[in-house]
């Protein structure tokens, strides 16, 4: 069976974001590097999404 790796242009798509941004951010360790490109499988990047800090935006002030 093949396994399917996202690039980094997959992980802009798949975040909602630009690749430009990918820059700001500090990825996971990629599951697999074919010569210099990083590859991650779909379920790594959205583990590490949801668990990322900053994620969810700033909190409420509180009143």
């Amino acid at each position: 069976m093949t396994e399917h790796y996202l690039g980094l242009t997959d992980v802009a798509v798949r975040l909602g974001i630009t690749k430009g941004a990918l820059a700001t951010l500090h990825l996971p360790e990629p599951d697999v590097m074919i010569g210099r490109t990083r590859g991650w499988k779909p379920e790594s990047i959205d583990r590490w999404n949801v668990s990322r800090p900053g994620h969810g935006g700033r909190p409420r002030k509180e009143d």
